[in-house]
């Protein structure tokens, strides 16, 4: 059977269908863990579709299953997230965000739309496919802990049929009717830093009466980066960094606290738990040789992703299938973080990249910007490529 053909096809037809959907979603987001309506919505559509579901798994995660012949011989996971940014959206649209201060700046509401349409399509397909697909939409991808590992928790990949799982992320920065994908480490695990330096305030111009909170976060910041610097592995990427200092002082004042927020983030987990015992060591230390105090919380976040050799492979051919080799494309390695992560340590995985800009149109912000938006084109791709390489994950040996 020549599934690209038939594939193509259907997603074509299908388009107007699901970029309404992903319009709607767009236009009522709703917050990590919050996405009551956003859930509710896609119920409906699977209930419309005669796709079986069970809801309010992690709270309003939602997990469907689309049967092949003979469904017990192996399944395929199939995610998308829901939930949407605290940014208030600055594009001037007919779907722009209804909610102040809520937008889907992250493309999330792609993912599910495209799912959506995935789902339908290969319901459509079912008699003639081996084995089964579950469909999964999760919720707080954006927000530890993380859904995903509170869908783990709840038993998603418990089902010993599931081969693998596969996710899509919507990337402006390849044009639309591209494809990318990397095998093996392709993302960092993120951890946040949450430290409070405590000393003893007074008038900055007596500091032999006073206990210097700054100049001892200052201390801990620099010597925290040489730190990661020189402990790290040369072969394992590592970032530290601060992005908030707080210090309620005055040009004359020095203040009592000094706390800091910043995130650590790498791709070994052994070196992982390593590098938060040392820099809460070399923290406290410093802190108390200077005469303060320093109170030092890791939140531990997602760990790294990693693509599996063989899946990603047969994603590379089904890519080539579908859009042709010469729009796909080779990822680099990336320090920022997404909670899939948590699946490709459970089981098999393959995340991979939908090309959704357009220069052409103007379409060219990045996620997390309240210009984000996609060229809608790039929906009939997220939704059949997602049905032709789940089929044939189903067919590799």
């Amino acid at each position: 059977m020549d599934f690209v053909s038939i594939i193509k096809q259907k997603a074509n037809d299908y388009f107007g269908e699901i970029q309404a959907i992903r319009q709607h979603l767009h236009q009522y987001p709703e917050l990590s863990f919050e996405e009551i309506e956003t859930a509710q919505f896609i119920a409906d559509k699977l209930t419309e579709y005669g796709i079986p579901f069970k809801s309010g798994i992690a709270g309003t995660g939602i997990v469907g299953t689309i049967e092949g012949k003979n469904p017990r011989t192996n399944k395929i996971a199939l995610r998308a997230d829901m939930d949407a940014l605290p940014i208030i959206e600055k594009n001037e649209v007919a779907y722009k965000s209804t909610k102040d201060g809520i937008m889907h700046a992250c493309g999330h509401d792609v993912h599910s739309a495209c799912l959506l349409g995935t789902a339908k399509i290969l319901n459509e397909l079912r008699e003639s496919f081996e084995g089964s697909i579950q469909l999964i939409f999760q919720p707080g991808e954006e927000k530890l802990p993380g859904g995903a590992s509170l869908m783990i928790k709840e038993g998603v990949l418990e089902d010993k049929a599931i081969k693998g799982i596969v996710g899509q992320h919507v990337y402006p920065e390849l044009e639309t009717g591209k494809i990318g994908l990397r095998s093996g480490k392709y993302m960092a695990s993120a951890d946040e830093l949450h430290v409070k330096v405590i000393g003893k305030g007074g008038h900055a111009a007596l500091p032999q009466h006073t206990v210097d909170a700054v100049l001892m976060a200052s201390t801990i910041i620099v010597s925290l980066q040489q730190l990661v610097s020189r402990n790290a592995p040369p072969t394992v990427p590592s970032v530290l960094s601060f992005g908030k200092i707080e210090g309620l002082g005055a040009t004359n004042v020095l203040p009592d606290v000094v706390t800091l927020e910043g995130t650590f983030r790498t791709m070994d987990e052994v070196w992982r738990e390593e590098a938060h015992k040392k820099m809460v060591r070399l923290a406290e230390s410093i802190a108390e040789g200077m005469g303060g105090k320093c109170e030092f919380e890791v939140r531990k976040g997602y760990p790294f992703l990693t693509n599996d050799a063989k899946m990603t492979a047969e994603a590379y051919k089904a890519a080539q299938d579908y859009v042709g080799a010469e729009n796909v494309i080779d990822l680099d390695l990336r320090m920022t973080a997404e909670d899939f992560s948590f699946y490709t340590h459970h089981t098999k995985g393959c995340f991979y990249r939908l090309g959704t800009g357009n220069i052409a149109k103007g379409i060219t912000h990045k996620v997390h910007n309240a210009q984000f938006d996609i060229d809608e084109e790039s929906i009939k791709i997220g939704m059949g490529f997602m049905a032709y390489q789940a089929i044939c994950q189903l067919q590799m040996d």
